[in-house]
């Protein structure tokens, strides 16, 4: 298969940025988090995974920075396509148009949601699924949000930022203060150059719809999302990764581990919500034993 960048162009008639690293027979599909993230956490699991003869597959969502970007201010382009039944759409037709099947399917955060949705409707496709930092409902996310910045700040800032947010002030300099503090707990602890840009890479329009002004309060299409009730039908090996001081509760992934059939929890210390980033050497350990274990036909064992 073709190294490096193709642009795929949908039914649609947008354009989606591609990329593709390493060779080999086993083939693993990336989605990227946000909504509206990049691709960019996944750019060296070509070389992480080359012995084990894994080609990565990676793209950037429809609205996110690579690919084309619609005009969210229409409300008809807004409707038809800030939607979860869309990007789960879009998945399945990247997966044709890349030409793969009986492959691995990873998802972080956001991407993680998309996995395991692909894994309910489309799951005769996969070999595995691998859910990187995402639970199956966000009531549980949300109560462990408020719990992690409770902990992690003093009482008047908490105080303070429950009143911007009752207020819609996102714009509110110490609010934003305060986010980049939890997002340096939290999220990015690494906090690596390598991927840092001049500008902001984040698809803002597609994040505010789905989560909403940042990681600790959802305010958007997400607030609602949950399918505990359906994992249970995820019959593929499932690897679920969290890391241990993260934005994802971690209860909440031992209970999905619990019920979803074919499944295996690893966590990785100090990881935050990018722990592929934060602590790679363990990441990728789990990462390669899964994978390895599903190949080898000794993952249940």
């Amino acid at each position: 298969m073709k190294q490096g960048t193709t642009i795929l162009t949908l039914d649609n008639g947008y354009h989606l940025w591609t990329n593709t690293q390493g060779e080999g027979d086993i083939h693993l599909l990336c989605l990227h988090g946000g909504p509206g993230g990049t691709h960019e956490y996944w750019e060296n699991f070509g070389e992480e995974l080359a012995d084990l003869g894994v080609q990565v597959h990676m793209y950037d969502q429809l609205g996110s920075f690579y690919s084309d970007q619609p005009d969210y201010t229409d409300p008809e382009i807004a409707k038809k396509y800030l939607t979860t039944d869309y990007f789960l759409g879009e998945v399945e037709e990247v997966r044709q148009k890349l030409g793969l099947d009986h492959f691995y399917l990873i998802g972080q955060s956001w991407g993680g949601a998309l996995t395991q949705l692909y894994a309910l409707k489309y799951g005769q496709h996969l070999k595995g699924a691998i859910i990187s930092s995402m639970v199956d409902n966000i009531n549980e996310y949300v109560d462990h949000i408020n719990l992690v910045r409770e902990e992690a700040l003093p009482p008047s800032a908490v105080k303070y930022m429950k009143k911007i947010e009752k207020a819609g002030n996102w714009d509110d300099p110490q609010y934003q203060k305060y986010v980049d503090v939890l997002n340096r707990g939290y999220v990015d602890r690494k906090q690596p150059p390598a991927i840092s840009h001049l500008i902001s890479t984040m698809a803002t329009p597609v994040y505010n719809a789905f989560q909403g002004d940042n990681e600790f309060v959802v305010t958007g299409k997400l607030k609602n999302w949950d399918i505990s009730d359906q994992i249970h039908n995820i019959k593929v090996p499932t690897l679920l990764t969290f890391g241990e001081h993260e934005t994802m509760p971690l209860k909440s992934a031992q209970r999905m581990a619990e019920v979803i059939p074919h499944a295996r929890l690893v966590t990785t210390p100090d990881g935050g919500h990018h722990h592929m980033i934060d602590n790679a050497p363990v990441y990728f350990k789990h990462l390669k034993q899964f994978i390895s274990d599903v190949e080898n036909g000794t993952f249940n064992d």
